[in-house]
Parts: C-alpha cells; sequence; structure tokens
C-alpha cells in the first residue's frame, strides 16, 4: 500500500449532504417503505419507524460518518488506522471488511431490480401501461423478470452508468452527477405529491399513514419498523464512512446528519403520499407486498389521466434513488482499491463494475432460467430460495445486521469518548455525548440483535 496516497475533499458541505442524502435514499425509501408500511397497517407502523429514525439509526449514522472522517481512508484502511490510534484488538478490522463487501456484493442483485425501474420509465413512455387490470399488470411483470435479454441489457445500462460516473472521481464524478440528480429527484417528489394531492384520494392515504391504529401493534410490527429505520439511512453499507472520510474537518457531523435523516424520512413519507392516495383511488390493496410498485401501482397508472407522464415520472424517480444509492455502493470498493496506487481509478472503476456485472448475472437469470436452481435447497434455513434469494438474505439479513452491530459495539466500547466527542464538536458538551454514547452502546446493539431475530427466525412479514 502507499502510505502518501491523499483522496480527494468534498468542495462544501452542500457536496457532502446532497451525497449521503443521495446514498441514504434508495429503494428502501421508494419501493420497500411504502410496502413495508402497507404491509403493517400504516400510522402506527410509520410511528415507530419515525421514533426509531432518530433513537437508533440517528446515532449509527453519526458514529459512522465519525469513523470515516477520522480514519480519512478507505473503510479498511480507516479501521486499521483507528485500531492503531485507539490501541484497540485487531478484530475491529472486520469492520472496515464489511463496509466494502455489503455495498460490493449488494450492489450485484441491487443493479437487477434498478433495471426493472429503468424498464417501467421507458414502458410507461411509450404507452405500454395503459388500461392495464390485474391480470395485464402481473403479465407485463412477468414477461419482464422471464426474459433474460432484456434484464441483462438493463442491468448493463445501470452498472455502465454507475461506473461511468465513479470513474471520474469526487469532483468531477460524483459532485458534479448529485448535484443535478438529487435536485431532479427531489422535484419529481413533490411534482407527483401535489398531483396525488389534487387528482386522488389523498385524505385516504394521510388518514391511513398518519392516524395510528395501536390494536395493529405487535412484536413483529416494532422490529419491522426497528429494521426499515436501520436500513432507511444506509447505515452499515459502507458509503457513510467512505463519504465521512472525504469530509472537510470544519463541517459538523451533528448537523448534517440529523439533515440526511430528516430528508431521507420526508422522502420515504412522501413516497407513502404518492403510492396510498392512487392505491386507494382505484380500490388496491395497500397491503400487497414487494409487488405494490412493480404489479399493483401500473395498474392505477394505466387508468389515470396523463398516467403515461406521471407512471414515467415516477419510475425515473425510483430509477433516480437506485443509482444514487449505487454510487455509494461502488464507492467504498474502488476508494480502497485506489489507495494501493496499482491502476488509475477509472480501470478500477471500469474492473469492479465488470465484476460486480458478471456476478449479478446469476442473480439476474435467478428470475427465468434458473428460476428452479436452489443451491442451497438442503439448508433449512436457505430451503426453496434462489441465487437472487440468497444474495438478498445474506447481505440484507446478515451481512448489513452484522455490520450495523459491529459499528455500534466499535462507536461504544473500542472508540474513545474523547475521539468521537472531537469529531462530533461535543467536548464541552457532556449531557449530550453521554446520551448519544447510551444509544450507540445499549439501545442500538438491542434492537439490532432483534432485526437479527426477525431475519433469521422468521416473522410473519416476508
Amino acid at each position: 500500500m502507499s502510505e502518501e496516497f491523499t483522496h480527494e475533499k468534498w468542495s462544501s458541505r452542500r457536496a457532502f449532504l446532497l451525497a449521503a442524502i443521495g446514498s441514504a435514499i434508495g429503494l428502501g425509501n421508494v419501493w420497500r417503505f411504502p410496502y413495508i408500511t402497507g404491509v403493517n397497517g400504516g400510522g402506527a407502523f410509520v410511528l415507530i419507524y419515525c421514533a426509531c429514525i432518530f433513537i437508533i439509526a440517528l446515532p449509527l449514522l453519526m458514529s459512522e460518518i465519525a469513523i470515516g472522517r477520522r480514519g480519512g481512508e478507505s473503510p479498511i484502511r480507516s479501521m486499521h488506522k483507528l485500531t492503531a490510534e485507539e490501541k484497540v484488538s485487531k478484530f475491529w478490522h472486520s469492520l472496515g471488511w464489511q463496509a466494502v463487501l455489503a455495498p460490493t456484493v449488494g450492489l450485484m442483485y441491487y443493479s437487477v431490480v434498478a433495471g426493472w425501474t429503468l424498464d417501467y420509465a421507458v414502458t410507461n413512455l411509450i404507452g405500454g401501461m395503459t388500461q392495464l387490470d390485474a391480470t395485464g399488470s402481473a403479465e407485463k411483470f412477468g414477461a419482464l423478470v422471464s426474459d433474460p435479454v432484456r434484464l441483462i441489457f438493463w442491468h448493463s445500462v445501470f452498472i455502465g452508468i454507475t461506473v461511468a460516473i465513479v470513474s471520474r472521481g469526487i469532483k468531477k464524478g460524483l459532485e458534479k452527477a448529485i448535484s443535478y440528480l438529487m435536485p431532479a429527484l427531489f422535484v419529481i417528489l413533490l411534482v407527483l405529491v401535489a398531483y396525488t394531492a389534487f387528482t386522488a384520494d389523498f385524505s385516504s392515504a394521510v388518514k391511513f399513514m398518519f392516524k395510528p391504529d395501536f390494536s395493529k401493534v405487535t412484536a413483529d410490527v416494532v422490529l419491522m419498523a426497528v429494521g426499515q429505520a436501520f436500513f432507511s439511512v444506509n447505515v452499515a453499507v459502507g458509503a457513510l464512512i467512505t463519504y465521512g472520510a472525504y469530509m472537510p474537518k470544519h463541517i459538523r457531523i451533528p448537523r448534517v446528519a440529523g439533515v440526511i435523516a430528516l430528508a431521507d424520512t420526508g422522502v420515504a413519507l412522501m413516497m407513502g403520499l404518492i403510492i396510498f392516495p392512487l392505491v386507494f383511488s382505484y380500490g388496491l390493496t395497500p397491503g400487497e407486498g414487494p409487488g405494490l410498485v412493480f404489479v399493483t401501482l401500473p395498474i392505477a397508472f394505466g387508468q389515470m389521466p396523463a398516467g403515461i407522464i406521471f407512471g414515467t415520472l415516477f419510475f425515473v424517480l425510483m430509477a433516480v434513488a437506485a443509482l444514487t444509492s449505487a454510487l455509494g455502493m461502488l464507492e467504498p470498493v474502488v476508494s480502497y482499491l485506489e489507495e494501493k496506487r496499482r491502476f488509475s481509478r477509472t480501470q478500477l472503476a471500469i474492473g469492479m463494475g465488470s465484476l460486480i456485472w458478471i456476478c449479478g448475472l446469476p442473480a439476474l437469470l435467478s428470475f427465468n432460467i434458473l428460476a428452479d436452481f436452489k443451491p442451497l435447497n438442503e439448508v433449512a434455513l436457505f430451503e426453496g430460495k434462489t441465487i437472487f434469494d440468497l444474495m438478498d438474505f445474506l447481505v440484507a439479513n446478515l451481512i448489513i445486521p452484522m455490520g450495523g452491530l459491529l459499528l455500534a459495539l466499535f462507536a461504544g466500547w473500542a472508540l474513545s469518548k474523547e475521539s468521537l466527542a472531537d469529531e462530533l464538536g461535543w467536548k464541552d458538551n457532556a449531557l449530550l455525548l453521554n446520551g448519544l454514547r447510551f444509544l450507540i452502546k445499549f439501545v442500538a446493539p438491542i434492537a439490532i440483535i432483534g432485526i437479527f431475530i426477525v431475519n433469521i427466525f422468521g416473522t410473519s412479514v416476508a
């Protein structure tokens, strides 16, 4: 490794915020949050989710950025540096490796779903979703996932765009792309919310999302809210450690972390206010599950006035959200390899992008050619799972929660109080610092262990 290598820094607080918010706002917000909310009964789930964002996710978010900035390098080298500085066990190097492994493997199958959003945006634009009924919509989606050539094309397009941006570096690549993508995402969000407010059953959606019915709250609902809050802000996926390493010292971490959490939560709620008015207006089912966006909503878009325009905007919104997250998924591994200085950043981005593209093919083929291939079917925990299912299960249910647990334990128990206070700018605010450390040391680990229990031993919600 070359010790002289120095990464670029974000040019401004705004640049970091847009990149970090973009990383957090992904398919977890625009796809998963609405259907998870629908399945879990609406208002009470939303209330618990919002509480969990600020009690569990925000402290971890602040910790991850602080670790990244203090390390100043890729997640792997940052953890090597911090374990030496804090004089703690080299076991904590595993947090750095997890922060590179999780996004790299995650992008292999994430890009497959992201490709669906691109396909649906184009299909809507050319009028391919008009006048659909439930059967027709299901057939449309079935035709997409059963066509390997079509899936490979969109998988390639998505990975290609991601690689092209990351290869250009921080200022010319990530900053420049995010400066266009994030404003576009928020404009589309506002347009779609305004449209549903005036043309759909907005009042029923507001009542469903914000009038809690606590009779629907069960232990599973609470743990699902904890899990959604944890995944929503992109904690333990590597991007925030990496982006934090590029953050200048004058930027205040608590302030930017609060903005990220608020923006991320706001986008999730706005997605609900886009989707649920349409669901109620057209007599659809809010608890439809994962098919809500790709099977149920096209029925509404196909019947509503100007459905071609607004359906296209909706799936463009999903594609943009997926892309801003994908940038943060590719960057950690490119950042680490760049520190070795054996190849240019462009070569590394193309090389890793190609590897991710190749490894994504089995996941993509799990919906068609390899649909009957269940490689670990003899293991009870993995019974019935295709390659795509296995990748998703391992990353979402094991690798990321394990990373979150390592993050909480390192930030709470291994990273010194003085180091954390220095990064947060709270040297003279013992009350806030002690409160934060309590949440990181005790509350977050217990919550993450709860997520493990739900993910591994099962729950009533898939």
